[in-house]
């Protein structure tokens, strides 16, 4: 059997050229591989992924969600195999793409969740410490807020990314993709004061472990550069002294940046481009959340409005 576990050539081939040609990440390629794990496990011995047919594709799909698998996850393997087979095809180690007429799961898209203005509100009001460690989290969570970063993004921040006096910040994101976005007067204020005395030099160590954690933007209390951990313990914590309920991440803060500036009116192309996203039809999610928002205001506000068997 062709398997992941014995570096199969054509899978390492296929990462290797998702790394290289395309930029991916390492969480990206990590995913890929155990999904391409699963459908080479489910192979039987004696074939290899050069034997599969599209039967056997939409084979593994209905075994698959027949054994419970979640039809998101099964969607995204399904979405791998393809990948698979269309670069096995375009260098040649194939002439036949199986997966090209395989069955294609459709995944009703999720409403990204968004706290409502008054939460984020009475989140970032809520740390109002003169400390260094009051300091650095109001400035993270504005920052996560202002721009909507994504949080892998902010943790690898630098001094040098920071344009205090034009309002810009530079970004890496997706891919090595970088772009420049602009920081709001709320969160200049609170990376000022991050930056200044009291602030982030009463954390600066005698000696830095590391060169890169002497250029980092945001530090821990060790003198480290902040990692993804350490920013989403800030914004759950911070979440919770704020009496907000739900479940608070540094994504939910992003997603809310998106929703309530669509809600305001900004143009839907300037919300992509602030938060990277390299398909538009990724930010359009977000419209949807403005058009529910709408209609739920709506409904509840005007008086012939409520559909038939709901309660006012």
């Amino acid at each position: 059997m062709s398997r992941l576990g014995s570096a199969d050539p054509l899978v390492e081939e296929f990462l290797h050229f998702l790394s290289a040609e395309r930029g991916r990440s390492d969480n990206t390629l990590k995913a890929y591989r155990r999904d391409l794990e699963v459908f080479t496990i489910w192979l039987a011995d004696n074939q290899s992924l050069q034997s599969v047919a599209t039967a056997d594709i939409d084979r593994f799909v209905a075994e698959r969600l027949a054994a419970g698998a979640a039809a998101s996850s099964v969607a995204r393997q399904a979405s791998a195999i393809r990948g698979l087979y269309r670069f096995a095809v375009e260098e040649g180690a194939m002439t036949k793409d199986p997966a090209n007429e395989a069955t294609i799961i459709k995944i009703g898209s999720r409403l990204p969740k968004a706290l409502d203005q008054k939460a984020v509100g009475d989140l970032l009001d809520g740390v109002s410490g003169s400390d260094p460690i009051a300091r650095r989290d109001r400035a993270v969570l504005e920052l996560l807020y202002g721009t909507g970063a994504r949080v892998s993004e902010v943790v690898g921040l630098n001094l040098s990314d920071l344009a205090r006096q034009e309002g810009l910040l530079r970004v890496l994101g997706k891919g090595s993709r970088e772009r420049l976005v602009p920081v709001g007067a709320a969160a200049t204020e609170a990376l000022s004061r991050w930056l200044a005395e009291g602030g982030r030099p009463n954390m600066v160590p005698e000696r830095f472990a590391r060169r890169s954690d002497a250029d980092a933007l945001f530090l821990n209390q060790r003198g480290q550069r902040i990692s993804r951990q350490g920013i989403d313990r800030i914004v759950a914590s911070r979440a919770r002294s704020a009496g907000i309920l739900s479940k608070v991440s540094p994504h939910v803060l992003r997603h809310s940046c998106a929703t309530h500036m669509l809600a305001h009116g900004a143009d839907i192309r300037v919300v992509q481009e602030l938060l990277g996203h390299a398909s538009i039809g990724t930010t359009q999610i977000y419209t949807k959340v403005t058009q529910e928002h709408l209609r739920s205001a709506y409904e509840a506000a005007h008086p012939r409005a409520p559909r038939p068997g709901v309660a006012r």
